[in-house]
């Protein structure tokens, strides 16, 4: 080999791996998009306790048996859910995480920060509100399945969920060794498995983030009779909550 060859060689796995580095250092950039917070008056806010963070959470308060735990996706304000939420489940309290970053928290979001506040909030609500429905929107679904399978939820939605991160990040960056680059995989198909209550998955027809292969794959992972999944026709990742059907199945499943 020429010695031109061999400095285009090293010149090349130079560049491959700088490209390596700074796909590990700035991964989480390309995960996490967070998005200020719309709605926010002292009676729709909650702090939660966090020794490393301020960390808040959207609620409509209610009095009685059931609430309702929302983790949005890595570019949602959730507070934007709660006046539909309010109308929709009006016997439910409603409790709206914004992760670490978003929505007035803060902290930098990464998978192991938002499980424990998720974590933390369940156990608050718990406390007052017993019968919990977890809900998990694209990214949120992982970390809701996560949380039904350490703590009693009595529902479980997701909506557009994913087997993991990690198999949609090797099909987005096909050249670089993402299972060894990724820190946050959220590998939801760990914990379906561990879940014993109802659970529903909504699947986008038109679905062009989340493949439905994706989807399906997870379905698997569930014991028989645990889930069950509702394709939304003509809808897409982004517009699913537009759909009228939306609200309807999340109401049927509560």
């Amino acid at each position: 080999m020429s010695r031109t060859l061999v400095s285009l060689a090293a010149f090349a796995a130079v560049l491959y791996l700088a490209a390596c580095a700074a796909l590990f250092v700035f991964q989480r950039a390309l995960i996490y998009y967070p998005q200020p917070r719309a709605i926010g008056t002292p009676e729709t806010l909650l702090k939660l306790s966090a020794a490393d963070a301020e960390v808040w959470v959207s609620v409509r308060p209610h009095a009685g048996q059931k609430a309702l735990i929302y983790f949005g996706g890595n570019a949602e304000d959730v507070s934007q859910n709660l006046p539909s939420f309010s109308q929709a489940f009006p016997e439910h309290a409603i409790y709206l995480l914004h992760y670490r970053g978003y929505g007035g928290s803060s902290g930098s979001p990464s998978e192991e920060s938002i499980q424990r506040d998720a974590v933390a909030l369940f156990d608050q609500v718990h406390a007052a509100h017993p019968q919990i429905a977890l809900v998990g929107r694209s990214l949120g679904t992982g970390v809701a399945i996560r949380l039904a399978s350490q703590r009693p939820a009595a529902r479980l939605i997701l909506i557009s969920p994913y087997n993991s991160l990690q198999d949609l990040a090797v099909k987005q960056f096909p050249y670089f060794p993402v299972k060894w680059l990724l820190r946050d995989k959220f590998e939801s198909w760990k914990y379906a498995s561990r879940i014993q209550v109802p659970t529903l998955l909504i699947v986008a027809e038109h679905d062009e983030v989340i493949p439905r292969a994706s989807t399906e794959l997870l379905y698997t992972r569930f014991a028989t009779g645990v889930a069950s999944l509702q394709v939304i026709p003509g809808a897409g990742h982004n517009s699913i909550s537009e759909s009228p059907q939306y609200l309807r199945l999340l109401g049927a499943a509560l």
